[in-house]
């Protein structure tokens, strides 16, 4: 006990004086104390959170992630010891909680940021009214749902924090020594509100109550500075809105006197400096005074002074250096400013810990500055920022996780990056930067299936390595499966927790494979001589949209990449015709309709397609030849195979050339390798068709699957094994169980892209929809080719363009080396001339599935157009080998 007050004084020294010889004596002290009450001790809980409060001090300083996951640990070690029942139960559920919302701040797992919420709630219930700790309940779920608003912007949320905080401040009347800090919340909740709703009666609320907990922060009092650092904080923001002069000036003198205040040494003096630098930089943007330009940029610069490497805040004040000056640069043109800036920008994007959400955000702002002057560091910040972006990804604990980052993140950054490097007259850059930035997710989950039979052959060490890596693969990719809606939130955090020990593993254990002679390359994003290949059995022609440019680039095998600008079509006209296309399949089948469809293709024709044709026939592609299309951003909802002039004796894409369609290189040559491995063999066949989805309705209700399914046995071989489940036979399971033993599969039923979740898709069964997320984590056995004769089957998600994420890619990622699927809704009854013409054409080639975009191409040219209206053939598109 002697120990832990000695540490409990230390600390609060340290909290006045910042001497970091006090903190580290204070955790020494409490690593003692904890020592002296091993298992069993009766006061073990006090001491294990003691420790956690100092480790938590000392991270919050210096940004040393250990120190915040052994608080973490330290507090669930707490409470286990203290079960519910315990008199401070709620006080290590509360600390707990507060640990884990600083980790959420800092690395940005939501998973994270629920458990503290659940935490706090259920202190909260511990503390019924009439208990002297409810204030402090209340205080602290106000303070996470304000944090929950800040991320997700739920006003739900926000309202809720702000009742909570009125509730918290009735319980702590005038006289109260903490009613100044519930003021002072309060008015940070809603001055938020005002920020975001406009409603000027609550920043006059906010304004009032900073003034009143100024009031009762008189001069010598030791909270004093950060009483005046909010009451300027929201000063400042009734500047931002209305403009008067006499608001920013009240601003600066507040923030003035508060620095005052946190003289050298002050753990606060940084923010301070923070503070005023910002009022005076604005003051510069106003009035344009030099002096406060300088001013600004020497308060920044002090702030960073006192934030070195390692501190969680370093990143945030390199940024804010970088932005005033840039300013200077901006107003005076001294190159050694905007080199200065951009040098800052660098820093801040990989001055925290890798994969944290706001290390992602810097980059980005890297980006946007390079950008607008035209620098040279402009590809390497694009390049930091996809390697942010990917290793931020790879920490949340699930495939929808990550695809809801990506939706958060810029959707367009893969796709600027590309045309960046073309403005640079590097098109194989612009290649790598594409592969690297498009298919985030299915990389990710490709990574964990990568085999390691090379590694192992290497020494013993490789072998050790290689072992290491599979076992922490298969966990990462059940973990990656695991977390579904529904689940209990702690049995969630449980999961999302291992999930990041376990991605912080696989990286320090791939940075050891990188050791290893001839795996320097080991897992990084692959070089256009790698990607190179894809053109092993014809040309790829990746067509690029960004708001910078549109461009196609032709790749092949032999040669450099061939840059094909398109200068003629901007970002918003690719928008445009997406939308007409989407609008007008629609309709019901009519010749107004033909009319649009046709015009509109005539555009993509004109506008981006006839251009690539004319440098293919420069190059002696010759008619005839296989190529294939590697759409990006919103050129991915596209039928491009289907452009062409539609005017007589003119041919269009799918009369010159028989057209494939690969979501990215590395997907084309992974499929290529898959099928090297696995020759083909006599294909054991199946159909799986629903007609009666959940039972069945009169709406959903499809006739003709059944007809179907009978079309298509009856067309094959008689040599070939075959199988048929449809109606009730037709479930989850069953459809499930039939794809991992069979390597063609014919689907027909209804299917569902699901525009709020991409990979809750699905192919609806008779019992349960079969999802994409299902599918991809099926682990199916021997895939070879699939034929989805289901609607929305190659439609992806227009938020996440690059990510291609549709049923038709997911066949493909699990392993199917060919896919037949559609991109918009097909006519049950037509679709029986398409399969029928296509299998009789697939047929021909004895079943070799390599042609199968070959038999799709003949089955187009030879469907009679009376029958199968333009609109019903070009939604047909093939992925794949």
């Amino acid at each position: 006990m002697s120990l832990a007050n000695l540490a409990t004084t230390v600390s609060t020294q340290f909290g006045r004086f910042g001497n970091r010889a006090d903190l580290d004596e204070a955790i020494e002290l409490d690593r003692a104390a904890l020592v002296l009450c091993p298992p069993g001790h009766p006061n073990r809980s006090t001491f294990l959170n003691n420790l956690a409060s100092t480790l938590d001090t000392q991270f919050k300083q210096f940004g040393n992630r250990a120190d915040l996951d052994e608080a973490i640990e330290l507090n669930r070690a707490g409470l286990v010891l203290r079960p519910p029942g315990h008199p401070d139960h709620s006080t290590s559920l509360i600390n707990l909680a507060n640990t884990i919302s600083t980790r959420f701040k800092q690395f940005g797992n939501r998973v994270d940021l629920d458990e503290a919420i659940e935490l706090n709630r259920a202190a909260l219930v511990l503390h019924p009214p009439g208990h002297p700790n409810r204030s402090t309940s209340l205080n602290n779920l106000a303070s996470a749902l304000y944090t929950q608003f800040e991320q997700y912007g739920n006003r739900a949320d926000l309202d809720e924090a702000i009742e909570l905080n009125h509730a918290a401040l009735v319980l702590r009347p005038p006289g109260h020594p903490d009613q100044s800090a519930l003021l002072i919340n309060l008015a940070n909740t809603i001055s938020t509100r005002f920020k975001q709703f406009g409603n000027r009666v609550d920043l006059d609320e906010a304004i009032k109550l900073d003034r009143a907990a100024l009031v009762l922060r008189p001069p010598g009092h030791p909270n004093r500075s950060t009483s005046l650092n909010n009451l300027a904080s929201t000063i400042y923001t009734q500047f931002e809105h209305f403009g008067n002069r006499a608001d920013l000036d009240e601003a600066i003198e507040l923030n003035r006197a508060a620095l005052m205040l946190c003289p050298s040494g002050h753990p606060e003096r940084s923010m301070s400096l923070n503070n005023l630098a910002l009022t005076v930089f604005t003051r510069f943007k106003q009035f344009g005074n030099r002096v406060n330009l300088d001013e600004a940029i020497e308060l920044n610069h002090a702030a960073l002074v006192l934030r070195p490497p390692g501190h969680p805040n370093r990143s945030g004040s390199l940024y804010n250096l970088a932005l005033t000056l840039f300013s200077r640069f901006d107003q005076f043109h001294d190159s050694s400013d905007l080199d200065m800036a951009l040098q800052h920008h660098e820093l801040a994007s990989t001055a925290i810990n890798c994969g944290s959400w706001p290390q992602f955000q810097y980059s980005l702002a890297w980006v946007g500055a390079a950008e607008k002057f035209d620098h040279d560091s402009a590809l390497k910040a694009y390049r930091t920022s996809l390697s942010n972006l990917d290793r931020h990804a790879i920490s949340r604990s699930s495939v929808v996780l990550r695809h809801e980052l990506l939706k958060s993140a810029s959707s367009s950054l893969a796709a600027n990056a590309a045309s960046c490097a073309l403005r640079r007259h590097e098109p194989d850059t612009a290649v790598e930067l594409l592969e690297q930035g498009r298919g985030v997710i299915w990389t990710q989950m490709a990574n964990l299936r990568t085999p390691l039979e090379h590694l192992c052959r290497v020494n013993v060490l490789g072998e050790r390595l290689a072992t290491n890596l599979q076992q922490i693969s298969s966990q990462l990719n059940r973990s990656s499966g695991s977390m579904q809606q529904g689940k209990e939130s702690s049995s969630c955090d449980a999961e999302a927790q291992h999930h990041q020990h376990l991605a912080e593993e696989w990286d320090s254990v791939v940075s050891q494979v990188r050791q290893v002679e001839g795996f320097s390359r080991f897992l990084l994003p692959p070089l256009y001589s790698n990607l190179q290949q894809a053109a092993a059995e014809g040309p790829v022609i990746v067509i690029n949209a960004s708001k910078y440019s549109c461009d196609a680039i032709i790749i092949l095998l032999d040669r450099s990449p061939c840059h094909v600008p398109l200068p003629n079509i901007t970002l918003g006209d690719i928008s445009e015709l997406s939308s007409t296309f989407a609008s007008v399949l629609k309709e019901s089948h009519n010749q107004t309709q033909q009319t649009q469809i046709v015009s509109s293709l005539r555009n993509l024709w004109d506008l981006v397609v006839h251009p690539i044709v004319h440098e293919l026939k420069k190059i002696h592609v010759t008619s005839g030849s296989r190529i294939w299309l590697c759409p990006t951003s919103t050129f991915t909802s596209l039928p491009l195979h289907a452009a062409g002039p539609y005017r007589k004796g003119e041919q269009g894409l799918s009369d010159l050339y028989i057209t494939s369609y690969t979501p990215t290189l590395s997907a084309l040559i992974r499929m290529r390798k898959n099928k090297a491995d696995s020759p083909l063999t006599i294909p054991k066949f199946a159909v799986i068709g629903q007609s009666t989805p959940g039972g069945g309705s009169v709406e959903s209700k499809l006739p003709s699957v059944n007809a179907e399914l009978d079309l298509v046995l009856g067309l094959l071989p008689p040599s070939v094994p075959s199988s048929r489940l449809s109606d009730t036979q037709a479930t989850n399971h069953a459809a499930l169980s039939t794809l991992h033993e069979h390597s063609w599969v014919h689907i027909a039923c209804h299917g569902q892209q699901n525009p709020a979740q991409a990979f809750d898709s699905c192919f609806l069964m008779h019992d349960k929809p079969l999802s994409l997320l299902e599918i991809i984590h099926a682990d199916i056995s021997h895939p070879e080719f699939a034929f989805l004769s289901a609607c929305h089957t190659a439609v992806g998600d227009k938020e996440t363009p690059d990510e291609v994420i549709h049923l038709a890619a997911g066949m493909q990622f699990s392993g199917f080396k060919s896919v037949i699927g559609t991109m918009w809704a097909v006519d049950d009854e037509i679709a029986h001339y398409m399969v029928s013409a296509f299998y009789k054409a697939m047929f021909e080639h004895g079943m070799d599935y390599t042609k199968a975009a070959a038999s799709l191409h003949k089955a187009m040219q030879t469907v009679p157009k009376k029958i199968v209206p333009l609109e019903q053939r070009i939604v047909f598109i093939h992925i794949g080998a």
